[in-house]
């Protein structure tokens, strides 16, 4: 069969009053007419052209060979799709924008459930808040709230990334310095979950104290995607939020940006002087990481690359309408230049609007969806230490590795983030003031091996004094769930004696534990590195 598969017109059964908790069956059916108006739901085998596409994400290492990949448009069909694999016995997995940095969707899945149709952003004025589909990705979003109610999330820079997993894994953006994590915004959010009989259905859990699947929200504030069940709908109301319209229930963003980027020449730097520079960033963000400081408003990121790259770049945003902004971004620039006895390039610095600011490449990257890549990540509670600075500098120079396409992507933290308990979400680091991203792109599968070699190594010997991992500690405090690793996981690399868990959710660990008892008992929803049930 070519084109389409035989489940193209499957017409689905489960009712839009699967949604729970009282009086909110008229509002799902509303909401499922809505949804089922964009069609669906349909199976892509590999009897159709589209297979090839569907089964990989933008990670191209990572490809799946399930029986099928079941697109849909509703909620329904996403309680459906999860019903049909149970039954069937079928591993399932749930793809939103695909940003997969470990093979937890291809590996050992049978059905993969994509939610890239189920893209609305909208109010849902039933919850008084805003709704964002699974699918939706981050500039879609932030185009959506933005143009039509002029607010905006403190979500990714990534514009390509979807909000299934971003949300759940407690994304954070440019705006988290002043507005915090995008988990600190949500109100509810809506599941496909699986009970102890097997049979699948549609949850609300919302923030409110009184809600009985309280549990189920929280622990979509940070616990990971694919451990629970199968988001449809995040809702969206800050918590702080004053008035009754809906401009008054999210933060507004910067009507402008004053977007800046420099560059140091490797042929310019001593192990000194890169370490000056190392050091003086993560210094001015320990010193700068106060909600109330004047420099809550700028966000940056220095990454730091090999020196087959020829140099690398320090990139700066900061709300261009705060008082005296220009500078407020020469004094930071100054600060993390000090010392050195080098000068930087200017390589851009104009000011933009805030929206067309969100799509800037500073930021953004551009990123290839033919790349493969390996990630790993790291919290950060003060600036670096001497021995960070030697293995950094060691290995961004090891003239075994003349590679250019890998950088750290080091960002600047706290602010508003580190003014939750570590508690109050799922998201247990919330002292940090920087937050790191290793990461290697490249295309030729031949050269897995060195590539995965040369990152895992620079990673170990970073946090050799803590068993090559950024145990939570003084300094550093554990990974980003995000930004998943499955190295953590292995004796070989994380020497260290704290589980990847520990790593990933810190005090939280227990409790997410017991929720996923609660919602998952037959652990459906599971991956290499998901929630354990407990023993």
């Amino acid at each position: 069969m070519s084109g389409i598969s035989r489940r193209r017109f499957l017409v689905t059964t489960a009712a839009a009053t699967a949604v729970t908790g009282a009086g909110t069956a008229v509002a799902a059916a509303a909401e499922e007419g809505l949804s089922a108006a964009a069609g669906g739901p349909f199976d892509v085998t590999s009897a159709d052209q589209q297979y090839a596409d569907l089964v990989r994400g933008f990670n191209q290492r990572w490809v799946g060979t399930p029986d099928y990949v079941r697109m849909v448009t509703s909620p329904s069909q996403a309680v459906t799709a999860v019903q049909e694999a149970v039954n069937a016995g079928k591993r399932i997995a749930v793809r939103s924008g695909g940003h997969c940095y470990e093979p937890w969707v291809s590996d050992g899945i049978k059905v993969v459930v994509d939610m890239s149709q189920m893209n609305r952003v909208y109010f849902d004025s039933y919850r008084q808040a805003f709704a964002v589909e699974a699918g939706a990705t981050i500039v879609e979003i932030y185009k959506t709230l933005y143009k039509t109610w002029g607010v905006t999330l403190p979500g990714g820079t990534c514009p390509t990334v979807g909000a299934g997993g971003h949300v759940v894994g407690g994304g954070y953006g440019a705006l988290s310095r002043r507005h915090g994590l995008i988990v600190d915004h949500l109100y509810g959010v809506e599941v496909v979950v699986v009970d102890a009989s097997g049979k699948a259905r549609l949850v609300t859990a919302t923030r409110d104290a009184s809600d009985p699947n309280r549990d189920l929200w929280w622990a979509h504030t940070g616990g990971g995607g694919g451990n629970f069940g199968v988001v449809t709908r995040y809702l969206f109301r800050s918590p702080d939020a004053a008035g009754s319209t809906p401009q008054s229930l999210l933060p507004k963003p910067p009507a402008s940006l004053l977007v800046n980027s420099v560059s140091w020449s490797w042929a310019d730097l001593t192990e000194q002087s890169f370490g000056r520079i190392l050091k003086n960033y993560g210094t001015w963000c320990e010193n700068n990481a106060s909600a109330s400081s004047p420099y809550a408003g700028l966000f940056s990121q220095l990454k730091p690359g090999p020196k087959a790259a020829g140099s690398f770049s320090l990139t700066t945003e900061i709300d261009a309408t705060l008082p005296g902004a220009e500078q407020l971004l020469d004094n930071f620039l100054a600060a993390v230049n000090q010392g050195t006895g080098v000068s930087f390039r200017v390589d851009e610095r104009r000011t933009v609007p805030w929206l067309h600011g969100v799509e800037w490449p500073g930021f953004t990257g551009g990123g290839d969806p033919t790349n493969r890549f390996k990630g790993k990540s790291a919290y950060m509670r003060k600036t670096f230490t001497d021995a960070h600075v030697a293995a950094f500098y060691k290995h961004l120079t090891r003239p075994d590795y003349p590679y250019p396409g890998a950088l750290v992507m080091i960002s600047s933290y706290g602010g508003k983030v580190n003014t939750v308990s570590p508690t109050a979400t799922a998201v247990s680091q919330r002292s940090s003031v920087m937050k790191l991203m290793y990461v290697n792109f490249w295309r030729d599968q031949s050269q897995d091996a060195w590539h995965e070699a040369w990152l895992r190594e620079f990673y170990r010997d970073v946090y050799a004094d803590t068993g090559g991992v950024p145990v939570s500690g003084d300094i550093t405090d554990g990974c980003f769930v995000n930004y998943a690793d499955g190295d953590l996981s292995n004796p070989a690399w994380n020497t260290s004696g704290v589980p990847w868990h520990n790593l990933y959710y810190g005090v939280n660990f227990p409790r997410l534990q017991q929720v996923k008892a609660k919602w998952d008992p037959k652990n459906i929803f599971r991956h290499a590195q998901s929630i354990p049930l407990p023993a």
